[in-house]
């Protein structure tokens, strides 16, 4: 096969089973230089060992960046300002850390002169598309080179010999051990594919979860957590200003606690195929429905009925990697107008799998007490009006009856 003449390529690295024979890879079929970037996202897995797993594989500039606040303040934050949620049940874990990766692999590329860029991403699943079109939307010109669209390695089997004839060293004691599941984590969800999990039959060992007790094993006394919220976002945990990252990582732990975030859902990937998956998505869970409650409190009818019209066109966009897309951009600044008012705390309760309101106060909300009592409202509300918007409101239905 020809092969367009390749200088430098900057690969997305785990320092995995994967990533670690694309390196070799590369440098054979393309005899480059190969330049490795690897994110830290709030995976919960030490990053600095690919260090020295890139170093032994002859890679001599290796970029390991810390992008936590820069993913949920960017990224994670501006989604759930929509309250985005692809068919009805996805948090959108993996769709949205996409973009990051692929801006940085741009980037990285810029400034070391490499001619293109490269992933791990199969041919079958989504991550290829938000990779790359989340790539060309930054540069029009930037070459992506996939292994698994070009090479003839297929299976686990085939990758283990792969390393064992180049010699590319891997923990074996480890591989054995491994997960049989496909994983991705973040500070928003960790995700399980694969194995059992092929049979939407079956149901997931409760051995698989990693950040969530189950309901059952979770504590029969309730958390009470309250959210403080600035312009859409929330800015301190039971009065205590934080970061955004930080405040994933404590809804991750008290959420997960209680059992919170755990999802099984068959999906359509955008390539066209159904595929089963699970999610532990704790933070998300909580932060989706604190936002919704903070935003019945203090957003006008039409215009929070407007946001959830155009919140599932907006998920999907995310799902199918149009990230930096002007549609996305577009529909994000109009959200953002949105949030404003959108200031104040929610009270939550958190028991055995569940996410409670039980409390939403704010110095915007558009409640009044004094209109909704079923008491004596004292004259704020003529209940005689009533008469005059049902009869205007039933002109068409009356005329369409006679």
């Amino acid at each position: 096969m020809n092969k367009t003449k390749i200088n430098k390529v900057v690969l997305a690295y785990s320092g995995g089973l994967d990533t670690s024979i694309i390196v070799k890879w590369l440098q054979d079929t393309y005899q480059c230089e190969v330049v490795t970037f690897t994110a830290d996202i709030g995976q919960g897995e030490e990053v600095e060992p690919a260090r020295a797993k890139a170093k032994a594989a002859g890679v001599e500039e290796i970029y390991i960046e810390d992008l936590r606040e820069e993913f949920a303040r960017d990224f994670v934050f501006p989604m759930f300002r929509a309250n985005a949620i692809y068919e009805g049940e996805y948090l959108l874990g993996t769709s949205i850390a996409r973009p990051l990766i692929s801006k940085r692999l741009v980037e990285i590329a810029n400034k070391v002169g490499a001619d293109a860029i490269s992933h791990g991403a199969t041919g079958k699943g989504n991550d290829q598309v938000r990779f790359e079109l989340n790539a060309y939307a930054l540069d029009a010109d930037i070459q992506v080179i996939a292994p698994w669209r070009e090479w003839d390695l297929s299976s686990r089997e085939s990758l283990m010999d792969y390393a064992q004839k180049h010699g590319i060293e891997i923990d074996y004691q480890k591989q054995n051990k491994k997960s049989p599941y496909s994983m991705d984590a973040n500070l928003l969800h960790i995700s399980y594919e694969g194995d059992i999990l092929e049979d939407p039959w079956a149901e997931p060992e409760d051995d698989m979860w990693r950040w969530t007790v189950s309901p059952e094993n979770a504590p029969d006394k309730a958390e009470y957590v309250e959210l403080t919220y600035s312009k859409g976002d929330i800015v301190a945990i039971n009065g205590q200003a934080m970061s955004p990252a930080s405040v994933m990582e404590d809804l991750n732990q008290r959420a997960g606690a209680h059992g919170i975030g755990r999802d099984d859902i068959v999906e359509n990937r955008f390539v066209g195929m159904k595929s089963r998956g699970c999610y532990e998505t704790p933070a998300g869970t909580v932060m989706l429905k604190a936002h919704r409650a903070m935003e019945s409190l203090t957003l006008d009818r039409e215009a929070a009925h407007l946001k959830d019209e155009l919140m599932p066109k907006y998920a999907n966009m995310v799902y199918n990697g149009f990230w930096f897309a002007p549609e996305r951009e577009m529909l994000q600044a109009a959200i953002d107008q949105t949030q404003t008012v959108v200031n104040g705390v929610v009270r939550l309760k958190f028991y055995k799998g569940n996410v409670i309101v039980v409390g939403r106060q704010s110095d915007n909300s558009l409640f009044s007490e004094k209109i909704a009592t079923f008491e004596d409202d004292q004259g704020a509300y003529d209940q005689k009006d009533a008469a005059g918007f049902i009869k205007l409101n039933a002109l068409r239905l009356r005329l369409k009856s006679l």
